[in-house]
């Protein structure tokens, strides 16, 4: 059987889907690296609401996916950007789903670490961003999970200076009870970014960066690095403290930055590591008997894949990680909180099937293949 894909110039082409998949089983826990897989959120389809309604959650599917995600040995990073946050997924939602998820992972003994930010504001003075960081940071503390400190719209509109942000995360940082992780997501997955840590020139910025890490290292456990600039990460990743871990947020260069060099290497805390949770784990433990070679022979041809989902307008990565987890059966409807299965067209949905079917990801590839078909109906392509 075969089936007649849309390319890029709206030409239909035939492919012939795979029949098994690559079927990767949970294995051992993970040991050379700490590895987070950015989750996304699971839509109530039955919900009435608008793009710019309170985000409708399916928690069953939602906590289910977490509950897939733990049993490979990976960590969940939670109600961070792949969780739609700041793009259809509000505070309220977000408090939810960190309350949630933490719970389950006690329950079921996974490693979860939640986004801090200040989207319960949209403004305000730096003493209002303090306060909102403060009430985020509380709640994923109580709740039992890391703190993962996110880039803020808010910082980035209030700051005048790179001493604003020296002094917004030094404050959060001495009152963390236990180390974080700092996050730097790059303008690439949202605008509003631009400028973060007082510089638009990203060695001023990272000199900002560090001076903050240096005035409190045992405050921090790591950092996250969302640049999709490999050197500039290694190049980081050489000036860290002792003791601080640098987890790579590239979509584009993974493999490469977890394999590292005789320098060192970073752990990972990858959005693209949802749709391919139980391959990167599988690979992670070739990579702790010492396999690079192995390591790097599963996790290279998967990223044709990820630059594909995080093509420009990047910030739309999260349409193709919902879709290809309802094409592997993790979710029984391809729609989003805030209706964002739009941001995607029908080609960019068919070379993700394609490519994501090409890897063996779909643990029921003939059930991927309905669902592609599925969609093509709706969008007019017949038979």
């Amino acid at each position: 059987m075969t089936v007649r894909l849309p390319d890029e110039h709206g030409r239909l082409r035939t492919y012939e889907p795979r029949t098994e998949p690559l079927a990767p089983t949970p294995g051992a826990p993970l040991v050379s690296r700490t590895v987070f897989s950015a989750a996304h959120v699971v839509a109530d389809p039955y919900a009435d609401t608008t793009p710019d309604s309170p985000a409708a959650v399916d928690w069953d599917a939602t906590l289910a996916f977490r509950r897939h995600l733990w049993s490979h040995g990976l960590g969940v990073a939670e109600a961070m950007d792949t969780a739609q946050r700041g793009m259809g997924l509000d505070w309220a939602g977000a408090a939810e789903l960190i309350r949630r998820s933490a719970a389950e992972a006690k329950a079921v003994g996974g490693r979860i670490a939640c986004g801090v930010g200040t989207d319960q504001i949209t403004s305000g003075t730096l003493a209002e961003v303090r306060a909102a960081y403060e009430e985020q940071l509380a709640l994923v503390e109580e709740s039992g999970a890391q703190a993962i400190l996110m880039a803020s719209r808010a910082l980035a509109a209030a700051a005048q200076s790179p001493d604003d942000y020296l002094e917004v995360y030094g404050h959060l940082l001495r009152q963390a009870a236990e180390p974080v992780i700092l996050h730097w997501l790059g303008p690439m997955f949202d605008p509003a970014l631009e400028g973060y840590w007082g510089s638009a020139d990203l060695d001023a910025a990272t000199g900002t960066f560090l001076e903050v890490i240096a005035a409190h290292p045992d405050k921090v456990d790591g950092v996250k690095i969302s640049l999709l600039d490999a050197r500039r990460e290694v190049d980081l990743r050489r000036r860290l403290p002792h003791g601080v871990r640098c987890y790579t947020g590239d979509d584009f260069h993974y493999p490469e930055l977890i394999a590292g060099d005789e320098q060192g290497f970073s752990h990972a805390l990858l959005g693209i590591f949802d749709p391919l949770g139980p391959l990167a784990a599988e690979a992670v433990r070739v990579l702790d008997t010492g396999n690079t070679e192995g390591f790097r022979a599963l996790l290279d041809p998967t990223v044709e894949l990820s630059r594909h989902l995080f093509q420009a307008p990047t910030r739309f990565y999260k349409t193709g990680v919902v879709f290809l987890a309802w094409l592997a059966g993790h979710q029984d409807h391809f729609a989003m909180v805030g209706g964002l299965q739009s941001a995607r067209s029908l080609p960019h949905f068919a070379r993700a099937y394609e490519l994501a079917d090409g890897l063996g990801l779909f643990p029921d590839p003939k059930l991927a293949e309905e669902r592609m078909r599925t969609l093509l109906h709706l969008y007019g392509v017949t038979p």
